[in-house]
């Protein structure tokens, strides 16, 4: 059985992606429990919070630092079901002028957001203050195949990503 060097190539530039990240918080909190949602606690009164889950979280902390960007916000969903909406709720009202934004490497109609838009929207309109407030995505276009089938194209849309998340 041989071994495509292509994907070996790309595990170890998304592992050395992740420990360049150079994280001090982790899905499991000091205590060692599963913390189903991770707040950005190194920037206060931000002007874009974003929203991920899963590896593009690594991908926009090492943007985020590349650019020196010290006015956005990337908190960490890591459980999808149950939502912690509460805990949306409360990142999103400690950050009253951002722009709200989900992050999500997959296209527009796969991944997380349809339901996590949902979910969001709906539990905005019981709050006041939150009201008036859009939750906007930033993924690749909506297709019918999770990948592009080409490398190339797959950076370039990476990089699409990262900058429309930043400058949106």
């Amino acid at each position: 059985m041989t071994k495509d060097k292509t994907n070996v190539v790309s595990i170890k530039r998304i592992e050395a992606n992740r420990k360049n990240a150079k994280l001090s918080t982790g899905p499991k909190s000091s205590a060692g429990k599963f913390r189903s949602f991770i707040p950005d606690d190194k920037v206060t009164n931000a002007t874009r919070l974003i929203f991920t889950s899963g590896k593009v979280y690594y991908d926009l902390i090492a943007e985020r630092d590349k650019l020196g960007e010290h006015s956005t916000a990337i908190a960490r969903v890591e459980r999808l079901y149950p939502l912690p909406i509460e805990d949306i709720i409360a990142e999103a009202k400690k950050h009253p002028n951002a722009t709200l934004l989900w992050v999500q490497d997959e296209p527009a109609n796969q991944g997380p957001w349809p339901f996590v838009a949902l979910a969001v929207n709906e539990a905005f309109v019981a709050h006041e203050e939150l009201n008036n407030r859009t939750f906007r995505r930033v993924s690749r276009r909506a297709t019918a195949s999770p990948a592009t089938g080409n490398h190339h194209l797959h950076e370039e849309e990476e990089k699409a990503l990262m900058t429309e998340a930043f400058t949106r």
